[in-house]
Protein backbone atom coordinates (compact mmCIF):
# COMPACT_ATOMS: atom_id res chain seq x y z
CA UNK A 1 0.00 0.00 0.00
CA UNK A 2 1.49 3.49 -0.36
CA UNK A 3 2.88 5.20 2.23
CA UNK A 4 1.13 8.61 1.91
CA UNK A 5 -2.01 6.23 2.39
CA UNK A 6 -0.60 5.19 5.81
CA UNK A 7 0.68 8.23 6.74
CA UNK A 8 -3.09 10.35 6.75
CA UNK A 9 -4.97 6.40 7.74
CA UNK A 10 -7.07 7.12 10.47
CA UNK A 11 -5.67 5.75 13.79
CA UNK A 12 -8.22 3.17 13.98
CA UNK A 13 -7.43 1.36 10.91
CA UNK A 14 -3.42 2.36 11.21
CA UNK A 15 -3.01 0.09 14.27
CA UNK A 16 -4.46 -2.92 13.22
CA UNK A 17 -2.80 -2.89 9.91
CA UNK A 18 0.92 -2.60 11.44
CA UNK A 19 -0.26 -5.17 14.08
CA UNK A 20 -1.33 -7.44 11.80
CA UNK A 21 1.63 -6.43 9.35
CA UNK A 22 4.23 -7.40 12.35
CA UNK A 23 2.21 -10.79 13.06
CA UNK A 24 2.83 -11.72 9.36
CA UNK A 25 6.86 -11.29 9.85
CA UNK A 26 6.09 -13.58 12.59
CA UNK A 27 4.43 -16.25 10.63
CA UNK A 28 6.31 -15.82 7.62
CA UNK A 29 9.36 -16.79 9.02
CA UNK A 30 7.56 -20.07 10.55
CA UNK A 31 5.82 -20.50 6.89
CA UNK A 32 9.51 -20.51 5.59
CA UNK A 33 9.55 -23.86 7.89
CA UNK A 34 5.84 -25.06 6.68
CA UNK A 35 7.65 -25.00 2.90
CA UNK A 36 10.33 -26.47 3.60
CA UNK A 37 9.52 -29.32 5.90
CA UNK A 38 6.02 -30.28 4.97
CA UNK A 39 6.78 -32.19 1.87
CA UNK A 40 9.59 -33.75 3.46
CA UNK A 41 7.00 -35.21 6.12
CA UNK A 42 5.21 -35.87 3.04
CA UNK A 43 8.04 -38.46 1.98
CA UNK A 44 8.87 -39.69 4.68
CA UNK A 45 5.25 -40.79 5.47
CA UNK A 46 5.31 -42.50 1.65
CA UNK A 47 8.65 -44.33 2.59
CA UNK A 48 7.68 -45.62 5.82
CA UNK A 49 4.27 -46.92 4.04
CA UNK A 50 5.76 -48.28 1.11
CA UNK A 51 8.20 -49.92 3.71
CA UNK A 52 5.61 -51.56 6.10
CA UNK A 53 3.64 -53.15 2.92
CA UNK A 54 6.84 -54.80 1.54
CA UNK A 55 7.55 -55.83 5.43
CA UNK A 56 10.81 -53.81 5.44
CA UNK A 57 12.26 -51.62 8.44
CA UNK A 58 10.87 -48.14 8.58
CA UNK A 59 13.31 -46.27 7.41
CA UNK A 60 12.27 -43.24 9.38
CA UNK A 61 11.85 -43.77 12.56
CA UNK A 62 13.17 -39.89 14.02
CA UNK A 63 10.97 -37.57 15.23
CA UNK A 64 10.31 -35.04 12.53
CA UNK A 65 7.37 -32.46 11.86
CA UNK A 66 6.38 -28.81 11.94
CA UNK A 67 8.85 -28.26 15.79
CA UNK A 68 11.26 -30.71 15.84
CA UNK A 69 13.71 -31.33 14.98
CA UNK A 70 15.28 -27.68 16.03
CA UNK A 71 15.81 -26.13 12.37
CA UNK A 72 19.93 -25.95 11.60
CA UNK A 73 22.19 -24.70 8.33
CA UNK A 74 21.81 -27.66 5.96
CA UNK A 75 25.77 -27.74 5.10
CA UNK A 76 27.64 -27.91 8.67
CA UNK A 77 24.49 -28.74 11.19
CA UNK A 78 24.77 -25.37 13.13
CA UNK A 79 21.32 -25.19 15.01
CA UNK A 80 20.05 -21.66 14.83
CA UNK A 81 19.23 -19.62 17.97
CA UNK A 82 16.14 -17.44 18.82
CA UNK A 83 18.62 -14.64 18.16
CA UNK A 84 19.48 -15.78 14.93
CA UNK A 85 16.00 -16.47 13.67
CA UNK A 86 14.24 -12.66 13.95
CA UNK A 87 12.66 -12.19 11.01
CA UNK A 88 14.42 -10.05 8.62
CA UNK A 89 16.75 -8.28 10.85
CA UNK A 90 18.86 -11.51 11.62
CA UNK A 91 19.25 -12.12 8.12
CA UNK A 92 20.41 -8.74 7.56
CA UNK A 93 23.07 -8.88 10.57
CA UNK A 94 24.63 -11.71 9.67
CA UNK A 95 25.15 -10.43 6.05
CA UNK A 96 22.90 -13.20 4.56
CA UNK A 97 25.47 -16.26 5.62
CA UNK A 98 25.43 -18.94 8.46
CA UNK A 99 27.42 -17.53 11.35
CA UNK A 100 29.49 -20.76 12.31
CA UNK A 101 30.12 -22.05 8.33
CA UNK A 102 29.60 -18.42 6.38
CA UNK A 103 27.48 -20.16 3.52
CA UNK A 104 25.46 -18.29 1.53
CA UNK A 105 21.15 -17.95 3.01
CA UNK A 106 18.69 -17.92 0.40
CA UNK A 107 17.50 -14.72 0.18
CA UNK A 108 13.92 -16.17 -0.50
CA UNK A 109 13.83 -16.57 3.67
CA UNK A 110 13.44 -12.97 4.08
CA UNK A 111 11.64 -12.30 0.79
CA UNK A 112 8.81 -14.71 2.04
CA UNK A 113 8.90 -13.12 5.74
CA UNK A 114 8.45 -9.45 3.88
CA UNK A 115 5.56 -11.22 1.61
CA UNK A 116 3.80 -12.23 4.28
CA UNK A 117 4.39 -8.93 6.59
CA UNK A 118 2.78 -6.79 3.84
CA UNK A 119 -0.11 -9.39 2.60
CA UNK A 120 -0.91 -9.65 6.44
CA UNK A 121 -1.22 -5.53 6.60
CA UNK A 122 -2.77 -5.06 3.29
CA UNK A 123 -5.95 -7.76 3.60
CA UNK A 124 -6.80 -5.87 7.74
CA UNK A 125 -6.64 -2.43 5.63
CA UNK A 126 -8.98 -4.14 3.19
CA UNK A 127 -11.17 -6.21 5.47
CA UNK A 128 -10.77 -4.48 8.60
CA UNK A 129 -9.26 -6.61 11.51
CA UNK A 130 -12.94 -8.50 12.50
CA UNK A 131 -13.55 -12.17 10.89
CA UNK A 132 -13.08 -10.73 6.90
CA UNK A 133 -9.97 -9.55 8.11
CA UNK A 134 -8.71 -12.29 9.86
CA UNK A 135 -9.87 -14.80 7.55
CA UNK A 136 -8.08 -12.86 4.88
CA UNK A 137 -4.88 -12.64 6.24
CA UNK A 138 -5.10 -16.57 7.32
CA UNK A 139 -6.12 -16.90 3.14
CA UNK A 140 -2.99 -15.10 2.29
CA UNK A 141 -0.53 -17.13 4.64
CA UNK A 142 -2.08 -20.55 3.29
CA UNK A 143 -1.59 -19.41 -0.66
CA UNK A 144 1.83 -18.07 0.13
CA UNK A 145 2.80 -21.71 1.38
CA UNK A 146 1.19 -23.22 -1.06
CA UNK A 147 2.44 -21.01 -3.43
CA UNK A 148 6.90 -21.93 -2.87
CA UNK A 149 5.95 -25.61 -2.20
CA UNK A 150 4.70 -25.86 -5.31
CA UNK A 151 7.51 -23.77 -7.13
CA UNK A 152 9.68 -26.41 -5.40
CA UNK A 153 8.41 -29.78 -5.61
CA UNK A 154 5.16 -29.35 -8.05
CA UNK A 155 2.81 -30.45 -5.12
CA UNK A 156 0.08 -29.04 -3.09
CA UNK A 157 -0.53 -30.70 -0.04
CA UNK A 158 -3.82 -32.08 1.07
CA UNK A 159 -2.86 -30.92 4.63
CA UNK A 160 -3.09 -27.08 3.28
CA UNK A 161 -5.39 -27.43 0.05
CA UNK A 162 -8.43 -28.92 2.17
CA UNK A 163 -8.30 -26.29 5.68
CA UNK A 164 -8.05 -23.67 3.04
CA UNK A 165 -11.64 -24.94 1.11
CA UNK A 166 -13.42 -26.22 4.27
CA UNK A 167 -12.06 -22.37 6.32
CA UNK A 168 -13.85 -21.07 3.29
CA UNK A 169 -17.26 -22.59 3.52
CA UNK A 170 -17.11 -21.91 6.98
CA UNK A 171 -16.19 -18.28 7.37
CA UNK A 172 -19.07 -17.96 4.15
CA UNK A 173 -21.71 -19.49 6.39
CA UNK A 174 -22.64 -15.67 7.72
CA UNK A 175 -21.76 -14.39 4.02
CA UNK A 176 -18.57 -13.11 5.08
CA UNK A 177 -17.21 -12.35 1.60
CA UNK A 178 -19.81 -14.17 -0.75
CA UNK A 179 -23.15 -15.99 0.30
CA UNK A 180 -22.69 -19.59 0.96
CA UNK A 181 -24.88 -20.98 -2.16
CA UNK A 182 -21.97 -18.96 -4.74
CA UNK A 183 -19.45 -20.29 -2.13
CA UNK A 184 -20.62 -24.19 -2.42
CA UNK A 185 -20.88 -23.80 -6.40
CA UNK A 186 -17.59 -21.97 -6.91
CA UNK A 187 -16.38 -24.98 -4.48
CA UNK A 188 -17.80 -27.61 -6.63
CA UNK A 189 -17.11 -25.51 -10.24
CA UNK A 190 -13.44 -24.79 -9.34
CA UNK A 191 -12.42 -28.41 -9.20
CA UNK A 192 -14.87 -29.25 -12.13
CA UNK A 193 -13.51 -26.79 -14.50
CA UNK A 194 -10.08 -27.79 -14.05
CA UNK A 195 -10.70 -31.28 -13.85
CA UNK A 196 -12.59 -31.01 -17.40
CA UNK A 197 -9.84 -29.78 -18.53
CA UNK A 198 -7.63 -32.11 -17.16
CA UNK A 199 -9.31 -35.15 -19.22
CA UNK A 200 -9.76 -33.42 -22.20
CA UNK A 201 -6.05 -32.87 -22.26
CA UNK A 202 -5.49 -36.20 -21.05
CA UNK A 203 -7.72 -37.89 -23.92
CA UNK A 204 -6.14 -35.33 -26.63
CA UNK A 205 -2.66 -35.92 -25.90
CA UNK A 206 -2.22 -38.95 -23.79
CA UNK A 207 -0.35 -36.54 -21.12
CA UNK A 208 -1.08 -34.73 -18.12
CA UNK A 209 -1.48 -31.50 -17.99
CA UNK A 210 -1.94 -30.73 -14.57
CA UNK A 211 -2.35 -32.29 -11.38
CA UNK A 212 -4.91 -32.77 -8.92
CA UNK A 213 -3.87 -30.65 -6.42
CA UNK A 214 -4.60 -27.72 -8.51
CA UNK A 215 -8.67 -28.96 -8.95
CA UNK A 216 -8.33 -28.73 -4.86
CA UNK A 217 -6.86 -25.51 -5.00
CA UNK A 218 -9.47 -23.88 -7.45
CA UNK A 219 -12.16 -25.37 -5.41
CA UNK A 220 -10.86 -23.61 -2.24
CA UNK A 221 -10.57 -20.23 -3.78
CA UNK A 222 -14.47 -20.94 -5.13
CA UNK A 223 -15.11 -21.29 -1.90
CA UNK A 224 -14.32 -18.58 -0.36
CA UNK A 225 -14.31 -15.84 -3.12
CA UNK A 226 -18.10 -17.44 -4.77
CA UNK A 227 -18.39 -18.87 -8.23
CA UNK A 228 -18.54 -15.48 -9.63
CA UNK A 229 -14.61 -14.77 -9.24
CA UNK A 230 -13.82 -18.22 -10.79
CA UNK A 231 -13.78 -16.63 -14.56
CA UNK A 232 -11.57 -13.86 -13.46
CA UNK A 233 -9.06 -16.56 -11.65
CA UNK A 234 -8.69 -18.66 -14.64
CA UNK A 235 -8.20 -15.84 -16.62
CA UNK A 236 -5.19 -14.04 -14.55
CA UNK A 237 -3.78 -17.40 -13.38
CA UNK A 238 -3.58 -18.71 -17.53
CA UNK A 239 -2.11 -15.63 -18.84
CA UNK A 240 0.63 -14.94 -16.33
CA UNK A 241 1.06 -18.70 -16.42
CA UNK A 242 1.38 -18.82 -20.41
CA UNK A 243 3.86 -15.93 -20.07
CA UNK A 244 5.96 -17.05 -17.50
CA UNK A 245 6.56 -20.89 -19.35
CA UNK A 246 7.29 -19.21 -22.44
CA UNK A 247 9.85 -16.69 -20.81
CA UNK A 248 11.08 -19.43 -19.54
CA UNK A 249 11.49 -21.60 -22.30
CA UNK A 250 12.82 -18.49 -24.31
CA UNK A 251 15.11 -17.09 -22.23
CA UNK A 252 16.11 -19.75 -19.23
CA UNK A 253 16.13 -21.97 -22.05
CA UNK A 254 13.87 -24.55 -20.09
CA UNK A 255 12.57 -27.49 -21.87
CA UNK A 256 9.18 -27.83 -22.86
CA UNK A 257 8.82 -31.44 -21.46
CA UNK A 258 9.48 -29.84 -17.75
CA UNK A 259 6.47 -29.42 -15.97
CA UNK A 260 5.80 -26.33 -14.67
CA UNK A 261 3.77 -25.56 -11.55
CA UNK A 262 0.11 -24.01 -11.95
CA UNK A 263 -0.87 -23.53 -8.70
CA UNK A 264 1.35 -20.19 -8.20
CA UNK A 265 -0.71 -18.38 -10.59
CA UNK A 266 -3.61 -19.68 -9.02
CA UNK A 267 -2.39 -18.52 -5.39
CA UNK A 268 -1.62 -14.79 -7.24
CA UNK A 269 -4.99 -14.82 -8.67
CA UNK A 270 -6.46 -15.75 -6.01
CA UNK A 271 -5.10 -13.26 -3.84
CA UNK A 272 -5.75 -10.24 -6.58
CA UNK A 273 -9.05 -11.25 -6.77
CA UNK A 274 -9.74 -11.66 -3.06
CA UNK A 275 -8.37 -8.03 -2.68
CA UNK A 276 -9.76 -5.97 -6.17
CA UNK A 277 -12.20 -9.14 -6.84
CA UNK A 278 -15.16 -6.11 -7.82
CA UNK A 279 -12.78 -4.40 -10.32
CA UNK A 280 -11.53 -7.32 -11.82
CA UNK A 281 -14.85 -8.58 -12.40
CA UNK A 282 -16.05 -5.62 -13.98
CA UNK A 283 -12.73 -5.42 -16.30
CA UNK A 284 -13.37 -8.62 -17.32
CA UNK A 285 -16.77 -8.58 -18.16
CA UNK A 286 -16.31 -5.13 -20.52
CA UNK A 287 -13.55 -7.22 -22.13
CA UNK A 288 -16.08 -10.49 -22.85
CA UNK A 289 -18.76 -7.01 -24.19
Amino acid sequence: MPLETLMFAPPALLGPTLLAALLGLLVGSFLNVVIYRVPKMMQRESDNYVASESGKPLPHTDRFNLMVPRSACPCCGHQITAMENIPVISYLVLGGKCRKCKTRISARYPAIELLTAVLSGLMVWTFGSGAAGMGAVLFAWLLIAMTFIDFDTQLLPDDLTYPLLWAGLLLNLDTTYVPLQDAVIGAAAGYLVLWAVYWLFKLATGKEGMGYGDFKLLAALGAWLGWQALPVIILLSSIVGAVVGISLIVFARRGRDKPIPFGPYLAAAGLLAMLYGEQLQAFTGGLLG
